[in-house]
């Protein structure tokens, strides 16, 4: 909420990492990649595609521009209007607090819709049952679908790089993780073509977890500094949503097949532990 409300009050205008990790981070101690996972998350929400933004659009290098028109609201823009086109004016004090106020009443709108959906959701994957009246018992028999507890689905990683020039890397990365992560005994993996069906779409975790019949998903995103490539995977569980493990892999880009094979290798590695030792449980 906070990372929207700062692009937000700042629209049109280019806002850098670092002011991003004061203002909506303030006091706590975090890295960039935060700001990476934030923003990739808010456009997952608002079903913004990174590369043709209706919202929120990368600056290479700088940082992000909030790029859709945000007005007051009562539908005023933002800020006075002058006679003067070459003149420029800030918004008073009086209309930044309105559109403070406008700005948060938007976002618990989003957040209800967002708890409604949840709970559909939930509804849908958890509330598949069947009801059979035998005439020999007045009880109802309920048979519920439950996906299997050791079932992951690897979703494309996104590309974060520059220009998003990385495209067949990530991709590479999530073919060899889903090649040997369904490899692990007992564990059960969707297909390359089942999981690269959602790839671009924005879909909430438990519809894709509910379509593939899964109890985690696995995404995660690919960048690059130089000749260095950054991986960052992430464990999730499809019922609530909540983190159960995380890690970021760097090497350097001399051999894309062998860094792929590598850090795909320490990925399942990492979720066979994960998985297997049950940490993921609630």
């Amino acid at each position: 909420m906070r990372l929207l409300l700062c692009l937000a009050e700042q629209a049109g205008e280019v806002v850098s990492i670092d002011d991003l990790l004061t203002k909506v981070w303030a006091g706590v101690i975090v890295t960039p990649d935060s700001v990476y996972q934030a923003v990739a998350s808010l456009r997952r929400l608002l079903g913004d595609d990174p590369r043709q933004p209706t919202y929120i659009a990368t600056v290479p290098r700088l940082g992000y521009r909030m790029v859709a028109e945000v007005s007051l609201w009562n539908g005023e823009p933002l800020g006075p209007t002058n006679s003067n086109p070459g003149a420029t004016s800030k918004p008073s004090a009086r209309e930044r607090t309105r559109f403070v106020w406008a700005s948060v009443g938007m976002l618990v709108l989003l957040l209800v819709a967002a708890a409604l959906a949840a709970v559909l959701i939930t509804y849908l994957i958890r509330g598949k049952v069947s009801f059979r009246h035998s005439s020999s018992s007045p009880t109802s028999t309920y048979s519920v679908t439950v996906a299997p507890q050791k079932s992951v689905a690897v979703i494309p990683f996104l590309d974060l790089t520059e220009g998003m020039k990385e495209e067949e890397f990530a991709d590479g990365i999530t073919e060899e993780l889903i090649d040997k992560i369904s490899r692990i005994p007992g564990l059960r993996v969707p297909s390359a073509t089942a999981s690269f069906y959602f790839k671009g779409k924005q879909v909430p975790v438990a519809e894709m977890a509910k379509t593939l019949g899964v109890a985690y998903v696995l995404d995660g995103s690919v960048r690059k500094s130089g000749t260095w490539v950054r991986v960052d995977a992430r464990l999730m569980r499809a019922d609530n949503g909540y983190v159960v493990w995380s890690e970021t892999y760097d090497q350097p880009m001399k051999n894309i097949l062998m860094v792929q094979d590598d850090i795909a290798g320490a990925v399942a590695k990492a979720l066979q532990s994960s998985i297997g030792s049950g940490s993921g449980k609630p």
